[in-house]
């Protein structure tokens, strides 16, 4: 029934002598002819939000192992998104970086810079892929069907990706070299290794190496235990002279994540922040993009000041 309508009862006619029918019953105020108004029936009115009438009930709430569905989904896709963009998590499967890292500790690696176009600096602990057969000849784990989704969402490391970590001791333009019985020399400055190389490790005795420059686009790495390290010093007959393109660099250890125990942040040693160790090169390199910026913005900035002066003679 349409609110205001009437009852549909046909209301008796007015007599002479008799007094005037009032509509529902309720009393008014006649008007000029003596007849009372006639009074629309009440009607239901508008239901009130969650009340109970027909039609308008509460929402039933859902149930939780409705919804538990659609939440593990969604915890799955924000893992995979930031396993592939974000952060992962890498197994350390040898003794080559000894004692920053121990065998069977997971680090966290900052996957999310090189997306920005940053690069590998010196002194930087980072995972990169097999550049050149380094791992040809080591066993592979057979991971189960759990171990292989785990890993494929970023909840375990992957134990099919052939996957390194090493140190990074020189970047493209530097000069690098290390005697037997020397240190590391890169421009020609001496590295303190002592706060990161194995205790009772020479610099580079079982394998001394250059001087050579670093082509661009490219680092030198090595392992903290340096006689139990194949690196860069091992390889330089293979694809690549030793060296490792920094496209093939997955991105930065930044924290150790497991144990417990062993929870700690992994930052570069203060000896690559050494004063002169940058080359001319790197430093020309590193003013390039504020110079081309510089170029771009004095036309804008011109431009920008004769519109505002022709602006202003308008006016």
């Amino acid at each position: 029934m349409a609110l205001g309508a009437r009852s549909g009862h046909e209301q008796p006619e007015d007599r002479p002598g008799q007094p005037a029918a009032s509509a529902g019953g309720v009393t008014g105020h006649s008007g000029p002819s003596g007849v009372q108004p006639p009074v629309p029936p009440a009607g239901p009115g508008p239901e009130e939000p969650g009340s109970d009438g027909e039609g308008g009930g509460q929402r039933k709430q859902r149930s939780f192992w409705k919804e538990l569905p659609l939440l593990i989904a969604i915890a799955l896709i924000l893992a995979l998104v930031i396993k592939t963009f974000l952060v992962q998590a890498f197994s350390i499967p040898s003794d080559s970086m000894q004692n920053t890292l121990q065998r069977g500790d997971r680090v966290l690696v900052d996957k999310l810079t090189p997306w920005f176009g940053s690069e590998p600096e010196r002194g930087e602990v980072v995972v990169f892929h097999d550049p050149g057969n380094w791992l040809d000849g080591e066993p592979t784990p057979q991971p189960n069907a759990v171990q292989k989704f785990l890993s494929f969402i970023g909840l375990m490391p992957s134990s099919e990706e052939k996957d390194l970590i090493k140190r990074v001791i020189a970047v493209g333009g530097d000069t690098v070299e290390c005697r037997k019985g020397g240190p590391v020399k890169i421009n020609g400055k001496v590295l303190d290794e002592s706060s990161y190389v194995f205790p009772g490790d020479s610099a580079c005795d079982d394998q001394p190496f250059g001087p050579f420059k670093v082509p661009d686009d490219r680092i030198w790495v090595m392992g903290d235990h340096r006689q139990n390290s194949r690196d860069s010093r091992y390889h330089m007959d293979d694809i690549n002279d030793g060296f490792v393109p920094v496209d093939k660099v997955v991105g930065r250890a930044v924290v150790i994540a497991w144990p417990v125990n062993r929870w700690s942040t992994l930052p570069v040693p203060d000896t690559f922040d050494q004063p002169g160790l940058n080359t001319a090169a790197a430093v020309a390199a590193g003013a390039a993009p504020m110079g081309l910026g510089l170029a771009g913005a004095v036309p804008l900035v011109l431009w920008r000041r004769k519109r505002l002066m022709s602006d202003t003679r308008r006016t």
